[in-house]
């Protein structure tokens, strides 16, 4: 790696002065290094600053209190930049408290002009600067003091070059009349994080699709205990209690501690001691009256449904590569099937909007299933051996739809 000129920054006075110094500053890149298998939140052990043509790697370990920097971040008529930023907004919202005034994140840029979504940091450089960064220091513990000089510069790697890949990306959005597809994007991913952070993250837990309203009650009565046990002891969640056991015992649906002790996996030592808590979970849970119990929204799950949405995911590939958009980034096969049963009025979407037909991705991918259900447009292979094989065409006069 070249050599760089960069200020390591280990005290209070440094960081206001670093700070200061690119208060003019109108885009702040930057990037941080955390560890988080062994903790509540994320333990962030280093934070590189790429600013008004100045490098900076302040070590929160020995400079704990960075709000000089998270105000910075949070002031009117300054862009925060990164690359693939889900902790960088975090960390903001945690030690700040809001979010970023303006936000630019390379990875969601980039799956809106056709690249890879998502794409490492070296793939963008690679692509987009023509730049080969090593890739040495990727198992590196960042929590261990002294880091290497070879160390700090690796990481400096991840801010160095945003800027340039920024103006890249903007310009050909630009192109692409899309730059305001990038802004609805980044406020919906905010919005989306920022309920994710307090809201009710055990909605999102695997396997509680299908439970009936008594199971969901036990699962979020456990998880509730479960988070702030995990608080208490500053651990990860999954430290105090498995996923799959908080959906077991919501299945059981009992608070007889035999059967609780009966779940295989309860059986660790250490899991004993809780055993009367979880079954006052149960408890709580059992005797709450129907109105208060939670549900779930339910999709159709007609065989046609499920018919039309494998055959139409497949063509979001081709929709989304033909409009230069990358297809992670639109939407996923459940997204496909979520806008078919809201266009087919098969239930279960209240007043809410599928993924697909909102924004951007109506324009793109939602407009063309629109026609493709009602059978204005037809789809045909025109060269199965190139790159995009599939073609939508008008289809014939005469040709029914869904909506006819």
């Amino acid at each position: 790696m070249p050599r760089v000129q960069y200020e390591l920054i280990t005290t209070d006075q440094q960081l206001r002065a670093y700070c200061d110094s690119i208060a003019s500053a109108a885009i702040v890149a930057f990037d941080t290094e955390f560890v988080s298998e062994d903790s509540y939140q994320p333990e962030l052990c280093l934070v590189q600053v790429a600013a008004a043509g100045k490098l900076a790697i302040i070590d929160p370990l020995e400079v704990p209190d960075l709000g000089p920097l998270w105000q910075l971040l949070v002031e009117p008529g300054r862009e925060s930049l990164v690359h693939a930023g889900r902790e960088e907004f975090r960390f903001c919202l945690r030690f700040a408290g809001r979010r970023p005034h303006r936000w630019f994140d390379v990875q969601l840029a980039a799956g809106l002009i056709g690249m890879e979504y998502p794409a490492s940091y070296g793939n963008l450089a690679g692509r987009l600067l023509g730049k080969s960064l090593a890739k040495d220091e990727t198992r590196t513990d960042w929590r261990k003091r002294p880091l290497t000089t070879r160390q700090l510069e690796y990481a400096l790697q991840d801010v160095a070059d945003l800027e340039a890949m920024r103006t890249v990306l903007a310009n050909r959005l630009e192109e692409l009349d899309r730059l305001d597809w990038l802004e609805e994007e980044l406020a919906k991913w905010q919005a989306e994080l920022e309920e994710y952070e307090s809201g009710e993250r055990w909605q999102r837990m695997g396997g509680v699709s299908g439970m009936s309203p008594k199971n969901l009650a036990i699962v979020r009565e456990i998880w509730s205990w479960r988070d702030s046990e995990a608080q208490r002891r500053d651990c990860p969640a999954r430290r105090v209690l498995r996923d799959d056991l908080v959906i077991e015992l919501a299945k059981r649906g009992t608070a007889d501690l035999k059967r609780i002790r009966a779940v295989r996996g309860m059986e660790r030592g250490d899991l004993q001691r809780y055993l009367p808590k979880l079954a006052e979970c149960v408890e709580r849970a059992l005797a709450l009256p129907e109105k208060d119990l939670p549900r779930l929204a339910r999709k159709s799950s007609r065989p046609q449904l499920n018919l039309l949405g494998q055959f139409l995911s497949t063509a979001l590939g081709s929709i989304c590569r033909s409009a230069l958009v990358a297809p992670s980034l639109a939407g996923t096969a459940q997204d496909v099937r979520d806008l078919i049963a809201y266009r087919l009025n098969l239930g279960g979407f209240d007043d809410e909007v599928p993924l697909l037909a909102q924004g951007w991705r109506a324009e793109v991918v939602g407009q063309v299933i629109d026609h493709l259900l009602s059978g204005e447009t037809a789809i045909r292979i025109v060269d199965p051996l190139a790159d995009e094989p599939l073609a939508f065409i008008p289809a014939p006069p005469g040709a029914g739809g869904a909506a006819e």
